[in-house]
């Protein structure tokens, strides 16, 4: 297994193993058990860190990045004019599709 990706958090790394799992690439978290121990720990060492099998490393880093492309992008809302963060697909103020 190779490291990937560490994630801020346990919530992000779930949801970017859901996004590897959706293009068929099996990934392990490792650092999940460290978050019981945040505050005691240097922040470096918190994140959650997500591992893939060699012959897979380089579609998940392309999709990783993308992921973190994506979430430096913002677009604004057709129905109400809200801008939302690049990485949602609904609008957080009125709950309509990205077009």
């Amino acid at each position: 297994m190779e490291k990937v990706y560490q994630a801020m958090n346990t919530l992000e790394a779930h949801s970017l193993k859901g996004l590897l799992a959706s293009h068929h690439i099996d990934c392990v978290l490792k650092g999940e058990a460290l978050s019981a121990a945040v505050g005691e720990l240097p922040a470096d060492v918190q994140g959650v860190t997500l591992w893939v099998a060699p012959e897979n490393v380089a579609q998940a880093r392309q999709l990783l990045q993308a992921y973190e492309a994506q979430s430096e992008t913002h677009w604004v809302c057709e129905h109400c004019g809200e801008e939302n963060a690049g990485s949602f697909e609904l609008c957080w103020q009125c709950q309509h599709s990205r077009e």
